[in-house]
């Protein structure tokens, strides 16, 4: 058995020795079939890849149902203590308790840990059914704020006595004036801070600078919450020309530039920046957002948004490019290294113990996992072998009645995992040992 070792973050970043140790939670409902699959083509384009000078040691532990059945637990305090040692985890779907105290064990996951960056990236796969005209336009990485905002679950209850209370002082000491209907209102509060804001829209930045990406747009509804969605917007664009200086140019500089020399300059100065190679720091309101990706979607490269509204621009985009059955995700703290990598879709527990169901979602979770600890070449493996199955027609349940296509095959998820192994490409040259 192969003896592991911890990843470890240092001065210069993520350190990956050759057996790291990774954490891992099959998941409820088809969790683990999704997960049986997915580990087959981790551990055969790890082996392709590098031969046996590498290997990854998995290291189960528990959360969701299982985790109950076992330990009474829906989220044993030694599961967070292992991720939080380990530093990068990956999970399948889980089921959320009802009336248990537990909003989201995915959420409570990404609070406790502080993985204040949910990653979306969005991107199509030739062959795969989509409602758009040109699907191959999409091509965007949400960085959506997981730590404020809704999510944070301030909230009361209509009628209990601390929402009575809390709408007491607004109208009494603040002279609130706006709720229609006090005695029956549930009370929620949204913090959105400075430091939660900066941090995500440095880690965008960041991110799209280190992969060539052309802009980064700052989405919210600053027009109607003005201190806290319009604060987002405003401590982004002050925080991109302040930290990043002459590598990005923003709509607030277009703004500046307007007001003092006019329209002309303005877009002189935007047109000088873009031939300079400048990444470019817009912002758009939310739901003229959800109206761009749908017809424009070419002008939108690198998202920068808060939680809830990064809740419905990820599952919209999805929706686009095939539906979250193909999405993956990560929920990082870029500051301590820490990172879980998971399925984006549910349980579906009706479809448990089938194995009909699409690993993709988890496969390519795991893709982006490979990329974070420097193991790019088996990220390129496994993406490369999905692309060439789905071109295929090759392809689970979900693909195969939405394409309606006679020369489509149906496989299983097994049989899906199957197929990426074998058409996974040689990458271009094998790291060193």
């Amino acid at each position: 058995m192969t003896v592991g070792e911890k990843i470890v973050m240092n001065e210069t970043g993520l350190h990956t020795p050759d057996f790291p140790i990774i954490p891992f939670i099959e998941g409820d409902g088809i969790g683990p079939e999704i997960w049986q699959a997915s580990k087959k083509v981790f551990e055969a384009a790890v082996e392709k890849a590098y031969g046996d000078s590498r290997k990854i040691v998995w290291k189960e532990v528990l959360a969701g149902g299982k985790a109950f059945d076992l330990t009474g637990s829906w989220l044993p305090d030694e599961t967070m203590d292992v991720i939080r040692e380990h530093l990068v985890a990956i999970k399948g779907p889980l089921t959320t308790p009802i009336g248990g105290g537990i909003r989201s064990l995915n959420v409570a996951l990404r609070q406790t840990l502080d993985l204040f960056v949910c990653l979306r990236p969005v991107r199509y796969f030739e062959g795969v059914p989509t409602p758009l005209k040109h699907p191959e336009k999409t091509d965007m990485v949400i960085f959506r704020e997981n730590t404020e905002d809704c999510y944070a679950g301030i909230e009361f209850e209509a009628q209990s006595e601390e929402a009575k209370r809390i709408i007491e002082i607004l109208q009494t000491q603040f002279g609130v004036d706006k709720i229609r209907f006090p005695e029956t209102s549930a009370i929620g509060v949204k913090p959105v801070s400075i430091e939660g804001s900066e941090r995500l829209i440095r880690s965008a930045i960041q991110y799209a600078l280190e992969n060539g990406r052309t802009s980064v747009t700052l989405v919210h509804k600053g027009n109607i919450m003005k201190f806290t969605e319009g604060g987002f917007k405003k401590w982004g664009y002050a925080l991109a020309e302040r930290e990043f200086g002459d590598k990005v140019f923003t709509w607030a500089q277009y703004d500046a530039v307007k007001a003092a020399d006019g329209r002309a300059a303005a877009d002189q100065a935007y047109e000088d920046a873009v031939a300079a190679g400048k990444l470019i720091i817009k912002d758009r309101i939310a739901d003229i957002f959800l109206q761009e990706i749908l017809m424009n979607p070419e002008n939108y490269d690198v998202i920068a948004t808060l939680n809830l509204n990064g809740d419905y621009i990820s599952d919209a985009l999805a929706a686009q490019v095939g539906g979250i059955g193909i999405a993956p995700g990560a929920n990082i703290n870029q500051n301590t290294g820490h990172a879980i990598f998971e399925a984006t879709h549910g349980t579906a527990p009706e479809y448990a113990g089938l194995d009909e169901l699409n690993p993709s979602s988890v496969l390519l979770s795991g893709a982006m996992l490979f990329d974070y600890i420097g193991w790019n070449e088996v990220s390129d493996l496994i993406t490369r072998g999905i692309e060439k199955t789905i071109a295929n027609k090759t392809v689970t349940r979900d693909f195969y009645y939405l394409m309606k296509d006679e020369a489509a095959q149906k496989v299983s998820c097994s049989g899906f995992a199957e197929l990426v192994i074998e058409n996974m490409e040689e990458p271009f040259g094998k790291a060193e040992a």
